[in-house]
């Protein structure tokens, strides 16, 4: 995926709107901040940046994970629904 930007604005524009902060993610994801911790230790999702007391993410591979855990859910616990 390419982007291109014409100017500061859009790229500013972009980044709020498609970088997600752990805090962002745990509520779009429904989980814990430990259940997060997990997923990235095990590689099911990735960080585009680490800081000191927080991650940033992709809000496609949010998504992405948000859509893949409904069909394992469904696959492996029916009977929940």
């Amino acid at each position: 995926m390419e982007y291109n930007f014409q100017n500061k604005e859009e790229f500013i524009k972009l980044v709020q709107s498609e970088v997600l902060t752990s805090s962002e993610v745990l509520d779009i994801l429904g989980i814990t901040r430990q259940s997060l911790n997990s997923l990235v230790k095990r590689g099911k999702i990735t960080p585009i940046k680490e800081l000191s007391r927080d991650k940033l993410f992709l809000r496609e591979d949010v998504i992405r994970r948000k859509e893949e855990s409904k069909e394992l859910h469904s696959k492996y616990r029916p009977y929940d629904e």
